[in-house]
């Protein structure tokens, strides 16, 4: 009996990691290069079982399945739409607006610099950005400007953001800057998350050398994870969101506003899922989501910042 014959005809991301005893990383990597069948349902990554049994034997892939995805040849590999898929940095706003827009948007959060990468490569049709520079007005132009010089990409603000320490409860009295993390445990991004860079500027700028903190070994993929690790007792502090510190009832110590940008393949800017995305934007229901979470500031939201060739 084939381990596929009793599942579902869709399996989730983390079913195929399970069946192929792989990370789930790799499944949505294997997806984004067109290696394994998937389908992208309601801003999801889903696998249909028949396929994948296919693909397990062996089987060439059907001329339908890349057809359907409206990306890539039409026989002979699997292939999913990378146009359709956000990429880069984690931003809770972003991440409810996708679901809620009903854009049919996939999302693969992994950092800013992973997801200029990703754009580059044509694996994803836009990447959120959050990197700090010295240079032009702060944010991410020049890393933009560096990595897709020659890609018709444009650049264009989300939101900024409310960025800070997020630390234990009982802790505010004692941690109130940077400086302050001296001797203490302090949760750690990916090297691609932008949150590493401007973590690594502001320990220098406060004279901390980075060995007088303790990083935990686990990285923090999200913000979520970053405030969830605070919050279960596994660090006294991390670098993150008004909007984290409030949703786990932490206390927040702003430290800087970012601006988080949306780095754009703008044959994808005027398709119908980001053009949908962009819409829900202007809707008051998006408006009073960001007042909810606390610590955004949506006013510049579409502005262009750079665009390319």
């Amino acid at each position: 009996m084939s381990e596929l014959e009793n599942s579902p005809a869709f399996l989730t991301t983390k079913e195929v990691a399970a069946l192929l005893r792989v990370k789930e990383r790799k499944v949505y990597d294997m997806a984004a290069e067109g290696e394994i069948p998937c389908r992208r349902l309601t801003g999801k990554l889903l696998f249909p079982r028949q396929e994948l049994e296919s693909w397990l034997s062996g089987a060439p892939a059907p001329a339908t399945t890349a057809a359907a995805t409206g990306d890539g040849p039409t026989s002979g590999t699997w292939s999913v739409a990378r146009a359709d898929i956000i990429a880069g940095s984690h931003d809770p706003l972003l991440d409810w607006a996708i679901r809620e827009s009903g854009s049919g948007l996939a999302s693969f959060f992994d950092g800013s610099l992973d997801g200029l990468t990703r754009v580059a490569a044509g694996k994803a049709a836009a990447a959120g950005v959050h990197i700090f520079e010295t240079g032009h007005d702060g944010w991410n132009r020049d890393h933009v400007a560096a990595e897709l010089a020659e890609r018709p990409v444009v650049l264009v603000e989300w939101a900024k953001r409310q960025r800070g320490l997020i630390v234990a409860a009982g802790s505010e009295r004692e941690i109130t800057e940077i400086g302050d993390l001296r001797g203490r445990r302090l949760v750690q991004r990916q090297p691609t998350a932008g949150t590493a860079v401007l973590l690594q500027h502001l320990l220098e700028t406060a004279g901390v050398e980075r060995g007088a903190v303790t990083l935990l070994p686990e990285l923090a993929r999200t913000e979520t994870d970053a405030a969830a690790a605070v919050a279960a007792g596994q660090a006294d502090a991390a670098l993150g969101l008004q909007s984290m510190a409030r949703q786990f009832g932490l206390p927040f110590v702003a430290t800087i506003e970012e601006r988080f940008d949306l780095v754009i393949d703008r044959r994808s800017w005027f398709e119908p899922p980001l053009q949908k995305l962009f819409a829900f934007s202007r809707t008051a229901a998006f408006a009073e989501k960001a007042e909810a979470l606390g610590g955004y500031d949506i006013a510049g939201l579409g502005e262009v910042h750079w665009n390319g060739p």
